[in-house]
């Protein structure tokens, strides 16, 4: 049986903020981040949802912040710790995290161990990446001699725009630039290494921060999923070309192909592209944490 994805939840009584794939509710100290079955791509939300993704995010998430060896937001994912009616549990069960309130910093933290994408793109023209000078004659898909980090402005609508690491200090300060930059550096290299160890290639993701009334900066979202991050199985890794993904890049692939013209509302997906997806999203938390995906 063909499960329905859950494109949007509703909790009566409670204060709503819809993102392109999560809803915020604010729970007064506290917010609940529910992970729906929504997907995006292009700056746009598609209208077919992906059924059990919004549960593969908060888990894989979940998994990675234990593992993570720094502050982060997370308080719960298990809905008897939130407080809220039982009448929303079948909403929210498996897809949702009761997270610490923070101020955002404003800037996505991208850190690349690969050239893909953006960067690929920007290296064939001027042999950088956001500015960052790379040897000559890398391939698409190379790995890179180091982790880059190259952060991003966060756009409440539209694309997030890669900028100079000088224009972030100009926004955040230098001292909270450093921080964020080296703590994104190592919190990949740590997870690239274990992802490796499981067949998986990280080549790209981006981090979250946000600063506690306390003033500490806390690790914030999620961490290391698939909408995040650009995943590559390990055993059909080949530089030079477009790498088999366990990411969004299929629905992208797809997307590129079937004539949409990307400034007007987007096609529905082939009820083959929603399965194949679903099966990925779902096999790539399975090789990472070693556990069966149980639908909730």
């Amino acid at each position: 049986m063909t499960r329905t994805p859950l494109l949007t939840t509703d909790l009566p009584g409670y204060t709503v903020r819809r993102g392109k794939v999560r809803d915020v509710y604010d729970l007064g100290e506290k917010l609940l981040l529910v992970s729906t079955d929504r997907i995006s791509a292009f700056d746009w939300i598609l209208p077919s949802g992906i059924p059990d993704k919004g549960q593969v995010l908060t888990l894989l998430s979940a998994w990675w912040f234990e593992r993570s060896g720094t502050e982060h937001q997370v308080l719960s994912t298990n809905f008897a710790d939130f407080g809220l009616p039982s009448e929303f549990e079948k909403q929210l069960a498996g897809r949702s995290t009761l997270v610490r309130k923070t101020t955002v910093v404003p800037i996505e933290c991208v850190v690349r161990g690969y050239l893909a994408g953006s960067g690929w793109k920007e290296y064939r023209q001027s042999q950088t990446v956001c500015g960052i000078k790379l040897p000559a004659g890398l391939r698409d898909g190379d790995r890179l001699p180091e982790p880059i980090f190259t952060p991003a402005t966060k756009a409440d609508t539209g694309h997030d725009e890669n900028i100079p690491y000088e224009q972030m200090i100009e926004y955040v300060g230098s001292g909270t630039a450093s921080e964020l930059r080296m703590r994104s550096l190592d919190l990949y290299r740590r997870g690239a290494d274990l992802a490796l160890g499981r067949g998986i290639i990280i080549a790209d993701t981006k981090f979250e921060w946000g600063r506690t009334t306390e003033g500490q900066i806390i690790l914030i979202d999620e961490m290391l999923t698939p909408d995040s991050s650009r995943f590559w199985p390990a055993n059909d890794y080949r530089p030079g070309q477009n790498q088999p993904s366990y990411d969004k890049q299929f629905v992208r692939n797809w997307l590129e192909q079937s004539g949409w013209d990307k400034n007007s509302p987007p096609p529905e997906l082939p009820a083959e592209i929603v399965v194949q997806t679903r099966a990925r999203y779902i096999e790539a938390y399975e090789r990472l944490t070693g556990e069966q995906f149980v639908p909730a």
